[in-house]
């Protein structure tokens, strides 16, 4: 293996700060409710606003200042994604009853949890595709108070327009002008105006990440979510351009984005990097992007394919594209990534807008452990179990001299009165 560019390590850096000011906004949440709420917005956001909650006629005038065509762009991400989400829906089922054993019927059944917050960033762009990934997999489970939050533009008290048209496409119940950590706070205790919810879910600044954190417990969350990652799988066929503007597209989103290009050809490797090069000249977000790439940019090259393969297995990336050629070939051995993308047409942007599949995913190697957000997030499994007589005959001395052999001599007991009764 060899670094043809190499990054330096993520910056763990000192979180004392950080988790203290979350405690503090949470408690003046908590103590103050409302008020502090209207004292963050203006702290953070310059926002004044008295009035939380996003009326319909603010949500009708933002279609007077969103582009038909990007309203249209909408509709049809929107459609993608429910559609996607409904047939995934279809292969979580209901387990009505499996017979274990004579007279010992056990089963689950499949059902949406009450409520749930989808947050949406605002911070440096409106990144409205999130309200689509949150809301749409959130109403095919069939949650009945789907909700969302975003932080208004700065200095002015409404949410950008293009947010609210998408969280109206997705079909939301409920909006409300607040973001970052005391929005989190809210939806988790509840406040005057902001009735609290189940599930929190969406990606946000070090402070939402943190405050989720925190109030996990209180109420659940899909996952702690870090800094945005892709990582490409090449040979000698790709196509140094495209893998260039791949890199540079995930650079952008911020100063701490990572990408990483893993190929069999050192002659690709050198070619994509003059073309990053190129086409930060002419990228109007090159300040960040160029950044992140000098600092958290890799290309790697390797000897062996399976050398490629072990790594994303190890790296376990949020994005993981494969350009090479017959990549079906390969995926069996792949089992560690948040969303995979197929050949080299099948870019990531394409993913993160308007395929289908979702692109809030698992970050800083919690691809090991868990999937990215979708339909199933919003559902639970409840199982149930019916013992008959004869079958407690059996297994009811088991259980009794299991609970006795624990020390928990009322459950040895809950049992013994059953037998006895037989």
């Amino acid at each position: 293996m060899k670094y043809i560019k190499q990054s330096i390590e993520r910056p763990s850096s000192d979180l004392t700060h950080l988790k203290e000011s979350v405690v503090s906004i949470i408690d003046q949440v908590r103590l103050e409710g409302d008020d502090a709420l209207f004292k963050f917005n203006a702290q953070f956001d310059l926002n004044e606003r008295k009035s939380l909650r996003v009326t319909e006629a603010e949500i009708k005038n933002a279609y007077d200042h969103v582009p038909v065509s990007l309203i249209e762009d909408l509709k049809i991400a929107s459609d993608h994604i429910k559609r996607f989400a409904t047939a995934q829906k279809s292969t979580i089922t209901d387990l009505p009853s499996f017979m274990v054993a004579p007279g010992i019927e056990l089963g689950h059944r499949v059902v949406p949890i009450e409520s749930c917050l989808c947050y949406v960033p605002g911070g440096n762009y409106p990144l409205f595709s999130s309200a689509l990934m949150l809301v749409i997999p959130a109403k095919v489970a069939g949650v009945k108070r789907v909700v969302a939050c975003s932080p208004s533009v700065k200095g002015t008290e409404h949410i950008a327009p293009e947010t609210l048209v998408a969280l109206d496409i997705a079909g939301v119940d409920e909006i409300y002008v607040v973001g970052g950590a005391h929005a989190i706070a809210a939806f988790s205790y509840g406040t005057e105006s902001i009735k609290p919810v189940d599930l929190i879910v969406g990606p946000g600044n070090q402070y939402v990440t943190e405050a989720k954190r925190q109030c996990y417990g209180q109420i659940g969350i899909d996952f702690v979510a870090g800094p945005s990652e892709v990582m490409i799988l090449a040979d000698d066929h790709a196509d140094p351009e495209m893998l260039a503007a791949d890199l540079l597209a995930q650079s952008e989103h911020d100063l701490l984005a990572k990408g990483i290009l893993v190929t069999t050809s050192e002659t690709i490797a050198l070619q994509t990097l003059q073309a990053v090069e190129n086409q930060l000249k002419s990228l109007e977000t090159a300040d960040i992007a160029r950044k992140s790439w000098e600092v958290f940019g890799e290309i790697i090259v390797i000897d062996h394919l399976n050398e490629g393969i072990d790594l994303c297995n190890r790296l376990a990336p949020e994005h993981l594209e494969l350009a090479i050629q017959e990549p079906e070939s390969i995926i069996d051995q792949l089992y560690n990534y948040g969303s995979l993308f197929i050949g080299e047409w099948s870019a990531e942007v394409l993913g993160d807008y308007i395929s289908g599949t979702n692109h809030t995913l698992p970050t800083l190697k919690a691809a090991r452990y868990t999937g990215g957000v979708y339909v199933g997030t919003f559902l639970k499994t409840l199982t149930h179990q019916t013992i008959k007589p004869e079958a407690l005959k059996k297994i009811g001395p088991s259980a009794y001299r299991m609970a006795k052999s624990e020390g928990l001599h009322a459950h040895a007991n809950a049992v013994d009165v059953r037998l006895k009764r037989l």
